[in-house]
């Protein structure tokens, strides 16, 4: 099944578009930290001429611990959000309940299902009564074939600017493992598949308060999902990785991203061709 390519802002996605990033950091702390991950991703995007869509949320609603930070809450999230796509970013973020997803729809360009949440039903209805393109994170226990289910919501809801996100799935405890072949899966559904390097690398609850992971693996797996047909990549990257609020041993450098992205369009054209021949 062949879907049509959609734009997120300015930027073309699809299953025969250029190679696209989603990045940004895991939760939105400060204005100034947003806007100063916002510019250096800008930057990157115009040497390297793969288009940027900012990622960060305003809630992080599934936190291991109680005590844990969240996030500014929905009104200051927006804000800073606001701002940030005045550096000529496209911004996307979570939304956890059918209510918020109108309000998000009033700013960003793409809104994103957890993956905890990728099969509630209101809560996708929801997100596609905007008519905004939508990023659904495959739920660490799903397998890809079951995301069939989900699509289906979306499109019964009159939305088909899908795009769906392989992000790792539960092996034994605080682990995750990647099954390349579920990108090509998945992309039969004819949606665009994006691969969450950061969130793959990530051992869920592993610090008991907090989640555990390993930053230097998330490069490997970015190239072998690109290698894999990846579409996209979805990459949480920080200024300041040990000093993030959320996801600080998964989360990567944004001094690490250009070279990432130099490689992996290398790969990704090598793949293209292939396929064209």
């Amino acid at each position: 099944m062949k879907g049509k390519n959609f734009k997120i802002g300015s930027i073309e996605v699809g299953l025969d578009a250029p190679m696209f990033l989603m990045a940004g950091p895991c939760v939105i702390e400060t204005k100034q930290i947003c806007i100063d991950i916002a510019k250096r991703l800008a930057e990157i995007s115009q040497r390297t001429g793969v288009g940027v869509i900012y990622k960060a949320s305003f809630d992080k609603a599934n936190r291991s611990s109680i005590a844990s930070y969240r996030g500014p809450g929905l009104e200051k999230g927006l804000d800073i959000l606001d701002d940030v796509r005045k550096t000529g970013l496209p911004v996307m973020t979570d939304v956890h309940l059918p209510e918020q997803a109108e309000i998000v729809d009033s700013v960003v360009d793409c809104l994103q299902i957890p993956a905890f949440l990728c099969r509630q039903t209101d809560l996708l209805c929801a997100c596609a009564g905007t008519g905004k393109p939508i990023n659904v994170k495959k739920g660490q226990f799903l397998s890809p074939e079951e995301m069939k289910n989900v699509v289906e919501k979306i499109r019964h809801c009159g939305n088909d600017k899908i795009l769906l996100t392989e992000r790792g799935t539960f092996f034994g405890y605080n682990r995750l493992v990647n099954d390349m072949t579920a990108i090509s899966a998945m992309k039969q559904l004819g949606c665009p598949v994006v691969f969450d390097a950061t969130h793959s690398v990530q051992q869920p609850g592993g610090l008991g308060k907090s989640s555990g992971g390993n930053r230097e693996l998330a490069p490997i797996l970015a190239k072998a999902a690109i290698a894999a047909g990846a579409n996209g990549l979805f990459i949480e990257t920080h200024t300041q990785p040990e000093k993030s609020k959320s996801d600080a041993a998964s989360i990567m450098p944004v001094e690490w991203v250009e070279d990432l992205l130099v490689v992996c369009g290398k790969i990704f054209d090598v793949v293209g061709r292939k396929k064209s021949t």
